[in-house]
């Protein structure tokens, strides 16, 4: 199922069908200010864990990112110094996953690797559903086989096509892109930048 959203003026009912769908743990692709994305409710275990399998992700091994709406709901799963505050004040929103030891608000799929991944992005369309929803939403790229055209990576008809059996709906936020985010590992005394991405960091 296709729901087509704007940066804004949205019809609320549109916006409640995606919270709705996210609080009955439903999983949404959505636009972000990288590429298009695979989400759900990031407080809902088994709606992880359906992520997880599409991805083909061991949660013991690779750190899970999840999307806030702002800087103060990054605290409530994340724990952050002054350090940490000012870098993703400095950058956020905008194109970079910060890797985070996380709090026990997170559910226990995220503990076994004691960190998580936040992402603020500069797309109003799913921050909007962040804010809505008043919670995290996890978030993972969509599965890409790196031989294919990225085309249907881009094009949510496409992603439709290819997706649209495996999730409760996508979102038609127009055209994405194909870099991912820039990932800065804050765990350490020093901010590292394990990938390069779209973000170019600020403030270090």
């Amino acid at each position: 199922m296709l729901l087509k959203l704007y940066d804004k003026n949205n019809n609320p009912q549109d916006l409640q069908r995606v919270t709705d769908i996210l609080n009955d743990g439903g999983l949404i692709i959505y636009p972000t200010d990288t590429m298009y994305a695979i989400g759900c409710h990031g407080l809902k275990e088994r709606a992880i864990e359906r992520i997880c399998r599409i991805k083909d992700i061991d949660p013991r091994k690779n750190n899970l990112s999840i999307i806030c709406y702002d800087l103060s709901s990054i605290s409530e799963y994340a724990k952050v110094g002054n350090n940490e505050f000012k870098l993703m004040k400095h950058n956020l929103p905008g194109p970079f996953t910060f890797i985070l030891n996380g709090t026990n608000r997170l559910p226990k799929i995220f503990r076994n690797r004691k960190e998580v991944g936040i992402r603020m992005p500069d797309n109003n369309i799913i921050r909007e559903i962040a804010r809505l929803l008043d919670a995290p939403i996890m978030t993972t790229t969509l599965p890409y086989d790196e031989h294919e055209d990225l085309e249907y990576m881009t094009d949510p008809e496409l992603i439709d096509e290819k997706f649209g059996d495996i999730v409760d709906l996508v979102i038609d936020g127009g055209i994405g892109g194909i870099e991912p985010s820039t990932v800065v590992k804050c765990t350490e005394d020093e901010p590292e930048i394990v990938r390069q991405g779209k973000g170019w960091l600020e403030g270090i």
